[in-house]
């Protein structure tokens, strides 16, 4: 598996630029032209509505909004959130619940780096703080095409979370929106969690592979990417 720090504590990178890379990659891991990958980075501000996204979820004041081919409703990526998109070959018979729980997992393995206990509530995907109201740590949404997935999970480091005030997160009006920061109380970096998913994803999401990499086996990235992939902003 390689694991692209896509110029992760360099720049932001634009959506609809990974979007396009996300297709690239997709078609190499289908025809076995590049190994699983999985893709970290740190995206500049923008909403993403999946295919189950209601109108009454939109933003009203002109911000831009990407409509994506992932499952989910309406969310937001940006500075201090850091995004993993898995390209990896799922094994068959193809369980997407149980890859969207790896996923989960990965974060909640990671949260508890910091003391913060992450969890799951029935029902709502994504990765949760208990409380009153829950808040939301982590947002999950993902397609698999050809037994191989896209898209991914965004975990909020330490962002600005008045984005979310403009829309309904995830569509869910009864819950909040944290960041690992604010739980731990301390600072926490979006390099940090990009440590700690390096840590856990792996393992998290091996049992659902086709070909799960080898017990106590480094990532092998950083994988090469076409120079061309992501244009320089």
């Amino acid at each position: 598996m390689d694991i692209v720090r896509l110029r992760l504590g360099i720049s932001l990178v634009g959506f609809r630029d990974v979007w396009a890379l996300q297709r690239e990659i997709h078609d190499d891991v289908v025809t076995g032209r590049r190994p699983d990958t999985v893709l970290l980075l740190e995206h500049a501000s923008v909403y993403t509505a999946g295919r189950r996204t209601a109108r009454s979820e939109r933003p009203t004041d002109g911000s831009d909004v990407v409509d994506v081919d992932r499952g989910g409703r309406l969310t937001w990526h940006g500075p201090g959130q850091l995004v993993a998109y898995p390209i990896v070959r799922l094994a068959d018979p193809v369980d997407v619940v149980a890859y969207v729980r790896a996923l989960e997992q990965a974060v909640i393995d990671t949260a508890a780096e910091w003391g913060v206990t992450g969890g799951r509530v029935p029902g709502r995907s994504g990765v949760w703080v208990a409380g009153t109201p829950e808040r939301k740590l982590a947002a999950v949404g993902v397609r698999v095409a050809r037994g191989v997935t896209m898209h991914g999970v965004a975990v909020n480091a330490d962002a600005d979370l008045s984005p979310f005030s403009s829309i309904v997160p995830c569509g869910i009006s009864d819950a909040g929106v944290t960041s690992l920061a604010m739980e731990a109380g301390r600072p926490v970096t979006v390099l940090d969690v990009a440590d700690a998913v390096e840590r856990h994803l792996p393992a998290a999401v091996a049992p659902c592979l086709a070909s799960p990499p080898d017990d106590g086996a480094p990532p092998s990235g950083p994988a090469v990417l076409a120079p061309s992939a992501v244009p320089a902003p």
